[in-house]
């Protein structure tokens, strides 16, 4: 059995890998591609929009992206597994919901008092395009975790990592060809409509399919309502964590400033992504063993996911820290201004690999509020780190205050982990 997990873990997670390396590659391209033909200012607004987009997508999704799986894993255990294309309406109403009343709010603002916080007459426009596509936005995520959960990992992962970025690559050259490249943005947020379109489409055959029409349901609205919301804080608090700083430097820097952060925050994300591949292929397995009272199996598994989170991750981080000019200078010599920020940032997410699968224990195990508390505390920390530290220090300040919160966040909830389930998550 244990030889089992370990290589059923293995070898989901090298496919993963394998699609993750092309996305990769997909967004290094896009990234070096964007700095070096588009003007500055513009690159800061596509940045700008990413981060805004990440935060109240994360409201907006309500969690369900990553609760699908916790509810696919616990309908596994008790057999039920025809239920979930009705958890997965339930999700859809929820999502249709709030990005109806965000979308309310919005229109419901100042645009003038928007505009002169941020110092842009634009910012209002670029909020409300956001908000506008933010439905399909979510859906398209909802539905990538929705094939995730129904073992079609292959499609999941072609559609994270491929068809995602695809219709920016595209737009941008195509934008960059006829000399419109002020229209990066609206290619950026179009692209999300295609892609909810084409996922739902192919979704619907693939349960129409797979799943036969049930008399009974045994999890309700509420149920996915109150196992959710916990999960959409905690994944709201840590896109906050990783925007809030782009935020701040947008208010007391300027859009090249936000657009050399971005890069180097890029390349956290792009370890941040090593991290997730195995922490997503372990999610409904968790809490299928969970659910199953399979103790045994379950450390066995966090044990290898930890192992394999840490020396995938080693590699990338020792070369960012080894040659961050030679890596930043590829986008632009002013982007090399960003190499200390990178340097921080990159050592701390080489630190917190090495607490193994925090996340998704503490999701997939009904520990929802527990981490959601965590993330709270520490995205006060941040936003109070970023206030005091950005006017003066800027890019590294903002670099600080991400590691700062980055590191409490995975040691607490690793303490946490261990004190109530004497589980060691972290690499041994």
């Amino acid at each position: 059995m244990k030889r089992y997990f370990k290589i059923q873990l293995v070898l989901d997670s090298f496919k993963t890998i394998v699609f993750r390396v092309i996305g990769v590659s997909m967004l290094l391209g896009l990234t070096l591609f964007l700095p070096n033909n588009y003007p500055a200012d513009i690159v800061g607004q596509y940045d700008f929009v990413r981060s805004f987009l990440l935060v109240i997508g994360s409201l907006a999704l309500l969690g369900t992206d990553q609760s699908i799986l916790y509810f696919a894993g616990r309908l596994k255990s008790a057999k039920l597994s025809d239920e979930i294309k009705y958890v997965y309406l339930k999700m859809v109403g929820i999502i249709l919901l709030i990005s109806l009343v965000i979308l309310l709010l919005i229109l419901l603002v100042d645009s003038e008092n928007v505009n002169n916080y941020f110092k842009d007459d634009n910012v209002y426009n670029l909020l409300l395009k956001s908000v506008i596509i933010l439905f399909f936005y979510c859906i398209g995520l909802l539905n990538i975790e929705v094939f995730r959960a129904l073992n079609y990992l292959v499609i999941s992962e072609i559609y994270r990592n491929i068809l995602k970025y695809a219709p920016l690559v595209v737009g941008s050259v195509i934008l960059l060809f006829f000399k419109i490249e002020q229209y990066l943005v609206d290619v950026f947020l179009l692209g999300f409509i295609f892609i909810a379109i084409i996922s739902s489409l192919s979704l619907y055959k693939y349960l129409k399919k797979d799943y036969k029409k049930i008399t009974t349901e045994t999890i309700s609205f509420k149920e996915v309502v109150l196992k959710s919301y916990p999960i959409a804080i905690s994944s709201m608090a840590i896109f906050m964590l990783m925007s809030i700083d782009v935020m701040f430097l947008k208010k007391y820097k300027s859009n090249e400033v936000v657009a050399y952060y971005s890069v180097a925050l890029k390349f956290i994300m792009i370890l941040a992504m090593v991290i997730n591949t195995i922490n997503i292929n372990m999610s409904s397995k968790i809490a299928e063993l969970f659910n199953s009272d399979k103790i045994v199996e379950l450390n066995q598994m966090l044990k290898h996911g930890a192992r394999l989170i840490f020396f995938l991750s080693l590699p990338l981080v020792l070369l960012i820290v080894i040659f961050p000019e030679t890596i930043l200078s590829f986008f632009g010599e002013k982007y090399i201004a960003s190499k200390q920020a990178l340097i921080i940032m990159t050592i701390s997410q080489g630190i917190c690999t090495s607490f193994g699968a925090v996340t998704v224990y503490l999701n997939m195990t009904g520990r929802q509020k527990i981490f959601q508390n965590v993330l709270l505390i520490s995205v006060f920390i941040n936003c109070l780190l970023n206030r005091l530290l950005i006017p003066k220090y800027g890019m590294t300040g903002a670099a600080i205050a991400f590691s700062a919160s980055l590191f409490f966040w995975n040691f607490i909830a690793c303490l946490l982990i261990y004190k109530k389930d004497k589980v060691k998550i972290f690499i041994r």
